[in-house]
This record gives structure tokens, C-alpha cells and sequence, in this order.
């Protein structure tokens, strides 16, 4: 192999190891622009995430001083971990242990 060669390996090798474990969301100059209202937002993707099972609830909260989605579920399991994103439009998703809701009977 020529010093060339060598050089274009080791660089290729530097290039590849810096980029491991990145996505394209890794990318700092790259922000997502919020288009929808928290409560657009949560009219959106309330279907989806309640058709996951063990999801009981969605609704708005602040996470910090900042509007997300609340998730309520009856218990954190890895498997809702996995099924949940950590974000949607821009807005975190925050993951709630609430156990079962029912609606209090009418007095």
C-alpha cells in the first residue's frame, strides 16, 4: 500500500467513528419549527397514542415551563417506552404512571 492509500484508510476510519451512534436529528443546525399548538398537536396524535396498549389518558401539562404532551398509562413497561416517542411535533411526550381511570359516578 502506498502512503496515500494509508492516509485515505485512516481517514475514512476517523470519518466512519465520528458519525457512529448519530442520527440525523443529532444535528444541532437542525431544529424542528412547531406549526401546530400543543392543543393541535394532541387533537392530532390522541388516537394513535391511546390505541396503544396500556395508554389510558393524553392531555397537555408543562414539562419544566414548557408545553408536552402528557401520556398516561396504567404501568411503565419497556414495551410503552419502546411504542412512545419521545417527541411529536416539536413538543416533548412526557410518560405518566396514572393506573386505571374511571370516571367518578354521578351523585
Amino acid at each position: 500500500m502506498n502512503t496515500v492509500s494509508i492516509i485515505s484508510l485512516v481517514f475514512a476510519g476517523i470519518c466512519a467513528t465520528s458519525c457512529m451512534g448519530k442520527t440525523i436529528d443529532d444535528n444541532p443546525a437542525k431544529t424542528k419549527t412547531i406549526t401546530l399548538s400543543i392543543e393541535e398537536a394532541i387533537k392530532e396524535h390522541s388516537e394513535d397514542l391511546m390505541s396503544i396498549q396500556g395508554v389510558v389518558g393524553v392531555g397537555q401539562g408543562l414539562c419544566g415551563n414548557t408545553p408536552c404532551m402528557k401520556v398516561y398509562v396504567l404501568r411503565r413497561t419497556p414495551e410503552l417506552d419502546k411504542k412512545i416517542p419521545a417527541s411529536l411535533e416539536g413538543f416533548e411526550v412526557s410518560i405518566e404512571v396514572t393506573g386505571e381511570i374511571r370516571a367518578h359516578p354521578d351523585n
